[in-house]
């Protein structure tokens, strides 16, 4: 993904808008750090300070080479594991030759690791950091301020720890809100190209099958007009959760409309996802909604043809679902093949379980 996504890309996809974020943050914070850290090559070149100017110029290098690859490739360079290693060097090695003036770059670099790592890789990083400063700082200073200087730092990174922990959480729970549908708890549309991508990308690189299953309750709309919204509510989240039961940990489960669900179903075979669909059907119309609210559903099973683009493939499976309307309800169709393809590819489909089996 370039660095620079459309925000209009990003409004559709908040995966890749938080991708986009955290990467936009990692460049800027290169380049302040580039900024600041350049010139002091040359001070302590002139203070013959020659060990130091060339780490430093490492650091900058790296600097450089992050914001390269993110502006031109959208790849983090090295996913960010030489900062750390050149900020503690760097910071390390500074405190010892110029005392108090080294050391107050170790509380920014410090915190810039809760940015740039992962937390956990982070957290290590900084308990390295914190013990290497606290060494170099037991040796060069006064006993009273060893302590000071330790738990200082310590507790800067304490901090910035907590607060990347608070923002990660946020940032997860965001994520769940924009992609979950916030009734049913299934998947929602944002989702729905990706996935369907990754599938076809399934198909055309190692010939693994996948189907979909499009299910749609017959006549919800009466349901609504004779016990009320909330009964409706009621209804479709009982229906995913029936829906659920009969799914394996791989399968996908997406609202897609009002009273419309799609079942996402990785190597699976057409004719095991029609199965699976009939065996919904059945758990559907098998006992009350509500106690008292009888139900049935309508079904289409369409499985991924090669060369087709995602949009296609819903296309045929949402026609097969219209024909299942229109034949009288409460049945299932299977969507019909684009073009045809040779028998010889039927032994690469999925296994014979790739069907969901009931529960």
């Amino acid at each position: 993904m370039n660095l620079f996504t459309s925000p209009d890309t990003m409004a559709t996809n908040p995966t890749l808008a938080v991708l986009g974020f955290k990467r936009q943050l990692v460049y800027h914070l290169h380049i302040w750090a580039l900024i600041a850290v350049a010139p002091l090559v040359m001070v302590q070149w002139q203070q013959s300070n020659l060990l130091l100017s060339v780490l430093l110029i490492l650091f900058c290098v790296n600097a450089v080479l992050v914001i390269a690859f993110l502006r031109l490739r959208g790849v983090y360079f090295l996913e960010g594991r030489l900062f750390p290693i050149l900020a503690v060097v760097c910071a390390a090695y500074s405190t010892s030759i110029n005392g108090h003036a080294g050391l107050y770059w170790a509380y920014p670099a410090a915190v810039a690791l809760f940015f740039l790592l992962p937390l956990k890789e982070a957290i290590a990083c900084n308990i390295v950091f914190v013990t290497v400063m606290a060494v170099v700082s037991y040796i060069q200073f006064p006993e009273a301020d060893f302590w000071r200087i330790t738990f200082s730092l310590g507790l800067s990174c304490l901090f910035a720890m907590i607060f990347a922990w608070l923002v990660g959480r946020l940032r997860e729970e965001l994520t769940r809100l924009a992609t979950t549908d916030p009734l049913t708890g299934c998947l929602n549309r944002s989702q729905l190209a990706d996935v369907l991508n990754s599938q076809i990308q399934m198909r055309e690189r190692y010939e693994r099958v996948s189907s979909m299953v499009l299910l749609d309750l017959d006549y919800f709309k009466t349901i609504n007009d004779r016990w009320g919204h909330m009964a409706g509510d009621r209804v479709l989240k009982e229906m995913a959760i029936r829906v659920r039961k009969r799914l394996r940990e791989s399968d996908q489960l997406f609202r897609i409309g009002g009273e419309e669900f799609m079942v996402v179903l990785p190597e699976t075979r057409q004719k095991d996802a029609d199965t699976l669909a009939h065996q919904l059907l059945t758990s559907i119309s098998a006992r009350p909604f509500l106690d008292d609210i009888k139900l049935t559903a309508s079904a289409s099973v369409a499985e991924v043809c090669r060369g087709e683009t995602w949009s296609v493939w819903l296309n045929r499976a949402d026609q097969a679902l219209y024909d299942a309307k229109a034949k009288g309800r409460n049945q299932v169709v299977n969507a019909a093949r684009v073009g045809s393809e040779p028998d010889s590819l039927a032994h690469l489909a999925a296994p014979d379980d790739g069907g969901s089996a009931p529960v």
